[in-house]
């Protein structure tokens, strides 16, 4: 009986250790929360307005659309906290975003 105990409580440490395991690597592997936002829209208490995700093109950095003859310079904002559609206190820097959130991940190994 004391061996079935025993061999139920390292099962359980090595299963926990493994979950750990798996957080820690999928945590590194993934892109970081972002958002598209206006980058001339800034507004002090506020931040940045966050416009549609068809106005940052694919993954690259910067890009200006044109709608209703106003010209919008979109960039992905990551890591930021949003609030009545302003995002405030992320970065425009994806490696960055991804070095503040990793859970045991460097700047470059992040995916």
């Amino acid at each position: 009986m004391a061996q079935t105990r025993r061999r139920l409580r390292s099962s359980t440490v090595v299963l926990g250790g493994m979950g750990v395991l798996a957080a820690a690597l999928s945590a590194c592997g993934s892109d970081p929360d972002r958002r598209c936002v206006d980058r001339d829209s800034y507004t002090l208490g506020d931040g940045y307005k966050v416009v549609s995700d068809k106005n940052c093109s694919g993954g690259s950095s910067g890009s200006r659309s044109t709608s209703r003859s106003r010209t919008t310079d979109a960039d992905w904002y990551y890591d930021s906290d949003v609030r009545n559609g302003y995002a405030e206190h992320g970065t425009f820097s994806r490696s960055e975003a991804v070095d503040r959130g990793g859970f045991g991940c460097s700047g470059s190994g992040g995916g």
